[in-house]
């Protein structure tokens, strides 16, 4: 039996993951804050309407707008930590121009690649034919914005951390239903989004988990460490900058009408050189250090760019949480506007979650690339990776998925290729103690109960809260 100092803590980035948690809820009080004193203007402009004789439309579009604008802020502030504070914590990246380097990615993955979930959020979810009138609709849009918005700062207040996308969904449901009935909402549809949230995170736990142990035993474990990293990480670094340029250019041949062939051959012309630069990157570093090359130095490169990609895939699919709403609110083309998502739109709600991240986002950084909660940049890069291409996947499909939730899928798909890994290194010790084996498992069966929790809690509750509003918000238009 191996003595207890060769025992190894191998849960640390679940237990990190929870610090995460709880310093998510910690520093988003200043969000909180603002979005509870929105909520309460909105509440004021209710009232305002009730007293009003006949309809005032421009009244409920300033009202969608002003928690439209806050959901985006609160997007934005955060999810950031989620790509952005590995890199940190690592030293890849410093705070400031990580920050400015995310907001940027959110804004071009919103402007560029929104328009699939947007399209899903603003009519895929409810019957738009069933709508007496485009004002119908309006304040239907309306009402899910305050029930989803009034569910997560109620949440936040009592330091729950629940999903954007989960309330929104649960909110237009609950809406659509009060509306126009339990027929207008289209089931299917949502059933398919459901098995998303439930599919995303295993994917992206397949995806981390293979990462990782092509790393470890290609690099991590290789007789020669240098020839091995010159060989799979600028070959890794080339795929993904390859499989996000093939991405970009469908999504910039749909919005330019430019020829795929002509944009897919441009995309995979990056790869090489992308690759070719982290080759590079690589020699120097091996030429500066004299020492066998530690892993966390080598990955930081590709940890940045696997930080661009994921904020790119957060922009593409969280907008439409925003944008969704509003390109049905905004006079943006009558009750089948939604069908063809106006780019000012996208980009106004990508504006929003870029100004989130930026204004508030700081303080979520720091805490979460501290010493207590950063994830090894080797790991972070196989959960940025693996949650960036399952965001992508899911955006490109339209459907609305949690980040945070991939995340902590990628998170376990880590756990378990970490577990893999030790088993196969322990085969030639004696075995180990019932007790050791226990406190090893990589898996807290906590977080999956968490997670499930948040699904069943938050649809149902959005849902009423989204029908109460746009009863309270006819009943002001005298609907």
């Amino acid at each position: 039996m191996p003595p207890p100092s060769e025992y190894r803590i191998l849960d640390k980035d679940l237990t990190r993951l929870t610090h995460a948690e709880q310093a998510q809820v910690h520093a988003f009080q200043p969000v909180w804050r603002l979005g509870l004193g929105l909520i309460v203007a909105v509440a004021g402009l209710l009232v305002f309407m009730s007293f009003q004789s006949g309809v005032d439309q421009n009244i409920a579009i300033s009202a969608a707008v002003v928690v439209a604008v806050w959901l985006g802020l609160a997007i934005g502030s955060n999810d950031v930590a989620n790509s952005l504070g590995p890199a940190v914590g690592a030293g890849a990246i410093g705070v400031l121009p990580g920050l400015f380097l995310v907001a940027m990615a959110e804004l071009a993955g919103a402007s560029l690649g929104g328009g699939a979930v947007t399209q899903r959020l603003a009519g895929g979810i409810f019957n738009l034919d069933m709508a007496p009138s485009a004002f119908h609709l309006q304040v239907l849009m309306l009402g899910a914005l305050i029930g989803a918005a009034s569910w997560i700062t109620l949440a936040t207040g009592i330091g729950l951390p629940v999903s954007t996308s989960h309330s929104i969904v649960g909110a237009i449901s609950g809406a659509s239903v009060a509306a126009m009935g339990v027929f207008a909402v289209k089931w299917s549809v949502l059933a398919t989004i459901a098995s998303a949230w439930v599919v995303s995170p295993l994917i992206a736990a397949g995806l981390a988990g293979g990462v990782l142990i092509l790393i470890t035993l290609r690099v991590a474990q290789a007789d020669n460490r240098e020839a091995a990293a010159l060989r799979w990480i600028p070959a890794l670094v080339g795929v993904m900058v390859g499989l996000f340029g093939t991405y970009l250019s469908l999504l910039i041949s749909r919005r330019l009408d430019v020829p795929l062939v002509s944009m897919q051959v441009a995309s995979l012309l990056i790869a090489g050189p992308a690759a070719w630069a982290m080759r590079r990157r690589l020699v120097a570093e091996f030429s500066r250090i004299q020492s066998r090359p530690r892993l966390k130095h080598l990955f930081r490169p590709p940890l940045v760019v696997a930080v661009v990609i994921m904020a790119f895939a957060h922009g593409a699919n969280d907008v439409g949480n925003v944008a969704g709403p509003l390109s049905v609110i905004l006079p943006t083309g009558g009750p089948h506007g939604a069908s063809q998502v106006p780019i000012w739109v996208l980009a106004g709600a990508g504006l929003a979650i870029a100004l989130g991240t930026l204004l508030f986002g700081r303080r979520l950084v720091v805490m979460v690339g501290s010493g207590i909660t950063r994830l090894n940049p080797v790991r972070a890069f196989c959960v940025s990776l693996a949650t960036a291409a399952t965001v992508l996947i899911a955006s490109g499909a339209g459907l609305p998925v949690s980040t945070t939730h991939v995340a902590v899928g990628g998170i376990f798909g880590v756990g378990f290729a970490r577990e893999w890994l030790d088993r196969q290194s322990d085969r030639q010790r004696d075995a180990l103690p019932i007790e050791e084996r226990r406190r090893r498992r990589l898996i807290r069966r906590s977080h999956v109960a968490t997670m499930t929790a948040a699904w069943l809690v938050t649809v149902p509750v959005t849902a009423l809260l989204g029908g109460v509003a746009y009863l309270l918000v006819a009943a002001a238009n005298g609907l």
